[in-house]
């Protein structure tokens, strides 16, 4: 019975959600739609608490001090530029491919307040919106046509269900690979209304293999690249062009996921793509899809590239209408794809390739150039050393390649490494680092030069 009075007691405690608000002085930034749902969401959660007999001594000053929290989370946009010290320059947690600021503020300019997206500005009649990228990818990676769409494993259900709906596709056992956010291959297949044929095993296909498994009801082979993880040791796949030549002989369609393929084509040690798009065409693929945000350097997006008439079918399928871009992504994209000059040259405002184009002789100067702008007084308290680290491309992209990197590294007696990386990644411009061997590491591979100063500020004002 006490139980329950001291229940009710507290209820009657808890103000009105607009006698709150009334009180509140500094609520500057947040709509007041948004403060309103805070605010509600935590009442009822307070009130759980107090059923089950979890009670604040004093109500309303708890409620006053839980509203300030609320407010100082929620006043700022969720969304902010942040210090990428993971080494991964394709970072997905992170936005991926970094885009320059030039760029960003460029297409701010090409779009605002409206844009000729649709129409031509010379007849002022309706256009197609991706006239505007599609000559600059067909002209990079030597292809008759090219669509694009929000993502690559769009860019594949939809080539599957415009080439291959009601038919056969074949794919190798050792390439039904899971692409990251529980996107599986075969599930792709089967939304995109397609029979899924196994052939092989995990770790070996022969092109009899395929052979065999061809019949009046198949519709294509598809291969997929395994972007995340190399199978080793014993081990057989067929050789692509075999394959197009098999499939060339049987009529039947050649499709290639390259999930992260690139143009920028270089014999840089710093850089080690291995998979070109281009060379995938002139092997004899018909279609190949790839992501615009990775190894491309460009807007997270699916590219469609290859034979005219197959990417005029998949254009068609009125899917394409739920998956096309909008003027942001196109906008970006088109910035993006000038900055290849060739396939073999780039100009600066490629941020992406230019990050994994730095040496390690580079960051090495960056890190003391860092060090030597660290306040004295910090140094005392933190022990700050510069290693050589190894990093990943990221998201998938060159699993099993190494790139030769820069760190700084931070440890204190004091204070334990995860306090530190809290710490960091509580800046005013958070730093993202990691912890390894019980040091904190910053990697300097996936920051760009003009947030060297922010970087230099925030380890002077967090530590």
């Amino acid at each position: 019975m006490n139980k329950k009075n001291n229940a009710r007691e507290a209820f009657q405690k808890i103000p009105s959600v607009d006698d709150i608000l009334s009180n509140v002085k500094d609520k500057e930034g947040i709509p007041d739609h948004l403060l309103k749902t805070k605010v509600r969401e935590f009442l009822d959660k307070l009130r759980k608490e107090i059923k089950n007999q979890k009670i604040p001594n004093d109500i309303p000053k708890y409620i006053s001090k839980m509203v300030e929290q609320i407010i100082a989370i929620n006043k700022s946009s969720s969304l902010k530029s942040i210090i990428n010290g993971t080494g991964i320059i394709l970072n997905t947690g992170l936005g991926r491919a970094p885009i320059s600021k030039g760029i960003i503020l460029s297409v701010a300019e090409a779009i605002y307040p409206y844009c000729n997206l649709e129409v031509d500005k010379d007849t002022n009649k309706r256009s197609n919106r991706l006239d505007h990228i599609e000559s600059l990818i067909n002209s990079l990676v030597n292809c008759e046509k090219s669509l694009m769409v929000n993502n690559n494993a769009a860019a594949v259900m939809i080539m599957l269900n415009s080439l291959c709906e009601k038919k056969k596709v074949i794919i190798s056992r050792g390439q039904q690979v899971e692409i990251g956010g529980s996107f599986r291959i075969p599930d792709i297949i089967k939304s995109s209304g397609c029979k899924m044929v196994e052939v092989g095993t995990t770790n070996k296909t022969k092109l009899s293999d395929y052979e065999n498994a061809i019949d009046s009801k198949t519709s294509a082979i598809l291969v997929v690249h395994t972007s995340n993880y190399k199978v080793v040791g014993f081990t057989e796949t067929v050789d692509f062009k075999e394959l197009a030549i098999l499939c060339k002989e049987k009529g039947i369609h050649l499709l290639f996921d390259l999930g992260s393929g690139a143009i920028y084509n270089t014999k840089s040690e710093n850089i080690p793509f291995e998979r070109q798009i281009g060379d995938y065409l002139k092997l004899g693929a018909d279609i190949v899809t790839y992501s615009g945000d990775k190894l491309l350097g460009g807007i997270q997006s699916g590219i469609i590239s290859g034979n005219k008439q197959l990417v005029k079918k998949i254009y068609i399928n009125p899917i394409y209408r739920t998956l096309r871009c909008d003027k942001y992504r196109i906008a970006l994209m088109e910035k993006v794809l000038r900055t290849y000059n060739s396939s073999s040259e780039i100009n600066s405002e490629n941020l992406s390739i230019n990050l994994f184009l730095r040496s390690k002789e580079e960051l090495l100067g960056i890190a003391e150039k860092i060090l030597k702008k660290v306040d004295k007084k910090i140094k005392k308290k933190y022990n700050f050393n510069i290693i050589k680290t190894q990093v990943e491309a990221g998201s998938g992209s060159l699993p099993v390649e190494k790139m030769e990197s820069i760190a700084i590294a931070i440890d204190s007696e004091g204070i334990s490494s995860n306090k530190i990386s809290n710490q960091l990644r509580s800046a005013n411009t958070p730093v993202f680092n990691y912890i390894n061997n019980n040091k904190v590491h910053i990697d300097l591979k996936a920051i760009p030069n003009d947030q060297i100063t922010t970087l230099i500020k925030q380890l002077n004002r967090c530590l």
